[in-house]
């Protein structure tokens, strides 16, 4: 798999493919382990491997994800791997029917909400990581007045950052580096707003 890869969708029966929380926990299982077997995955997502190896087989189905070499040579196991690193979506490729852009936005929401469960589950486990983790772990929110030009540059630099650091983490483990490596999500959303009120209703 190419490192930085993207596979943007833009045809419904991909995104409607996507939009299920449990492939969409899987692929993003992948993504961290970069190739698994259905077992190794079914313990991660604590499923049955029946159910996991029947989601992956819709993932793949649509081009999301794709048979990789195996690692202990046995046959007998089929192993899987992203087809790309990253998944993008963008409302202009959904908004030309209500169907579409209904779906587009039920998968965005589904992705918001397992993204603030992963970070919800760090704040419920925080006093088990030590000092040092806890220190370096942060929330932040910026607000600030952008055109839309200027947020989509801003938009590019971010993703660029995060390219960087991703690549670096990745070519330590691959060296063999893993002393005090963990996985760590960075979760980064810009969008405008005017006024808003508890329960996200704009005034």
């Amino acid at each position: 798999m190419a490192a930085e890869k993207t596979r943007r969708i833009k045809d419904l029966d991909t995104l409607k493919a996507l939009g299920h929380p449990l492939r969409m926990r899987l692929f993003r299982a992948l993504r961290m382990t970069g190739t698994a077997t259905a077992s190794q995955l079914a313990d991660q997502v604590d499923e049955a491997v029946s159910l996991v190896s029947y989601h992956l087989r819709k993932l793949a189905t649509h081009g999301l994800i794709e048979e990789a070499e195996g690692t202990t040579g046995d046959a007998r196991e089929r192993w899987w791997q992203p087809v790309a690193a990253t998944l993008v979506t963008r409302d202009e490729d959904f908004r030309d029917a209500p169907e579409s852009l209904a779906a587009h936005i039920a998968v965005s929401r589904m992705h918001a909400r397992q993204q603030s469960e992963l970070h919800e589950s760090y704040l419920d486990a925080q006093s088990a990581w030590d000092d040092a983790w806890r220190g370096a772990a942060f929330t932040s929110e910026s607000l600030m007045s952008l055109t839309a030009d200027e947020l989509s540059q801003l938009r590019e630099e971010l993703n660029e950052l995060a390219v960087k650091w991703r690549a670096r983490g990745q070519a330590a483990r691959d060296a063999g580096d893993t002393e005090g490596r963990e996985n760590v999500a960075l979760h980064m959303y810009g969008f405008p707003f005017r006024t808003w009120t508890p329960g996200g209703k704009e005034q």
